[in-house]
């Protein structure tokens, strides 16, 4: 099925997926939130009560919006410029199980299966970019 849609189609679904995968680990901390009593009054300040699981859900959650922006200006950059290549395909598809892999790694505490996974996420933000700025006829060097 993947086959019949077009580049610039998964391009833009794989935004949309990136912006669910921002909440997933935060699932996790919604439910550990409720087992130790969620305090209306002061939200934040329970973060130290909460297991060390859901503590690190919480960064993977934080650091999926650090890296939603680039990940989809690069997309975005390779949609306009109609970028359309199985390269661009795998990178889109590349950045979306890194980031999974990703939150799945820092809450598991795995941290150096994590890093691996932050870097695969991010060249494959740095190949977009790099398409893009070749569908928009600048050489990007690499």
């Amino acid at each position: 099925m993947l086959r019949e849609w077009s580049d610039s189609l998964v391009l833009l679904l794989a935004i949309a997926v990136a912006a669910v995968l921002i909440y997933l680990p935060y699932l996790l901390v919604g439910y550990a939130r409720v087992r130790v009593g969620y305090d209306l009054a002061a939200p934040r300040a329970m973060f130290d009560r909460l297991p060390a699981y859901a503590q690190r859900a919480t960064w993977a959650h934080q650091n999926s919006f650090e890296t939603f922006l680039p990940f989809t200006a690069a997309a975005l950059m390779a949609y306009v410029t109609e970028v359309s290549s199985s390269t661009t395909t795998s990178a889109a598809l590349v950045f979306l199980v890194a980031r999974f892999l990703y939150s799945v790694c820092y809450i598991g505490n795995l941290p150096l299966l994590r890093s691996a996974s932050f870097i695969v996420g991010t060249i494959a933000t740095l190949v977009l970019f790099a398409l893009g700025l070749q569908g928009a006829g600048l050489d990007p060097g690499l």
